[in-house]
């Protein structure tokens, strides 16, 4: 029997050689030791601790792997696979998208302006609708 799982994809996953598959998670001293010092420097690190050592992973893997998740998402939000071509394309894909949020932050911009121009229009009438009622007082 394989270690082996597929998934609703139909893509084969390496399931257990990534994670454990025993509901109790992998305690053992290196770990809880981690995570003890992980809650008294900064909580938040030591749920991250607490949640891999409950999925059955070994806190020896987790630099490594937060490493390698910010390496991801500083190269462009997605990883290479071993084909020239599906990353080109890839690529141009993610290019067309950053193209397309430009262009939308570039109109937003654009509007915020105009929506500016509009009531400093607005204001500049109200002042001189103002002016133009209110009596002399300088007499």
């Amino acid at each position: 029997m394989t270690n082996a799982t597929y998934s609703s994809s139909g893509c084969k996953t390496a399931f257990a050689d990534h994670y454990n598959t025993d509901k109790r998670g992998r305690w053992n001293g290196i770990n809880i030791a981690v995570m003890v010092v992980s809650f008294v420097l900064f909580w938040p690190f030591g749920l991250v601790v607490l949640y891999w050592i409950l999925k059955g992973r070994d806190v020896r893997d987790l630099p490594a792997t937060a490493r390698s998740q910010w390496h991801t998402l500083r190269s462009g939000g997605f990883r290479r696979s071993d084909n020239v071509v599906f990353d080109e394309y890839q690529q141009t894909q993610y290019d067309r998208i950053k193209e397309i949020q430009h262009e939308i932050d570039c109109r937003a911009k654009r509007f915020v302006q105009f929506r500016k121009d509009v009531q400093r229009r607005k204001d500049q009438e109200e002042f001189n609708r103002f002016m133009a009622d209110a009596p002399d007082t300088r007499t």
